[in-house]
């Protein structure tokens, strides 16, 4: 039986998808909610998401500071996921409070701006567990290099690179894409190397950080990779 996997990266305009089926390359999809692709996924094993999945009530996720700590000069691509309560909050002026009350540090415009997506993709893990899992795409590839990655993803090299990678790991991405091109090419390169980490999954091959996951009221909670 075919595994057929999904890769979810948000963007600006929603959500793009990159679907492998046995490992390789089989379509990418544009969408404005993450609902619309779990509802058009009949069939996936898995699907992997580039967005926190699961808070803690009271403190920092462990998964964003040991996932951080091995991606070198590219650990400013994960951000520390604040207390459930921080997101329940109306504003970022009433989060930023709250969440400087509970952890002893603030909270980034950066970070709140996902708080729609995050939200969103929550809701769906709590509600049909066992389908979504967290990844994360600079983890994704520097377990494909062994390594960090030197250059950042929206650089000619750095795309290139990751492509390469990606190759080299069986996942060719044609240059045409239909609609899905439309989307970033880092975009695209991130739901891909999502999709690796949720091929992996599927496969049980996967790692996490950490290992074993946190568990909060039932949830395992990590980075998948």
């Amino acid at each position: 039986m075919s595994i057929h996997v999904i890769g979810v990266d948000a963007y600006a305009l929603g959500w793009v998808g990159v679907e492998l089926r046995d490992g390789a390359f089989g379509r990418a999809m544009l969408a404005s909610t993450l609902y619309e692709i779990v509802a058009g996924s009949s069939g996936a094993a898995v699907i992997g998401v580039d967005i926190p999945l699961g808070m803690l009530p009271d403190r920092w996720r462990a998964a964003d500071t040991l996932a951080a700590d091995q991606l070198g000069p590219r650990r400013s691509s994960i951000f520390r996921v604040p207390p459930r309560a921080v997101w329940q909050e109306g504003d970022f002026a009433a989060a930023n409070r709250l969440c400087r009350e509970l952890t002893g540090a603030g909270l980034s415009r950066q970070s709140w701006a996902l708080r729609p997506k995050l939200l969103e993709a929550n809701a769906i893990w709590e509600r049909h567990p066992g389908l979504l899992f967290e990844a994360h795409p600079e983890v994704s590839f520097r377990q494909m290099a062994g390594e960090p990655l030197a250059y950042a993803k929206k650089t000619w090299t750095g795309q290139a690179r990751r492509r390469q990678l990606l190759a080299k790991h069986g996942i060719v991405l044609p240059d045409q894409l239909g609609p899905a091109g439309q989307a970033p090419p880092d975009d695209i390169l991130d739901a891909a190397a999502v999709a690796w980490s949720a091929h992996r999954m599927a496969t049980g091959a996967a790692q996490s950080h950490p290992s074993p996951p946190e568990e909060n009221n039932g949830a395992r909670i990590a980075i998948w990779y």
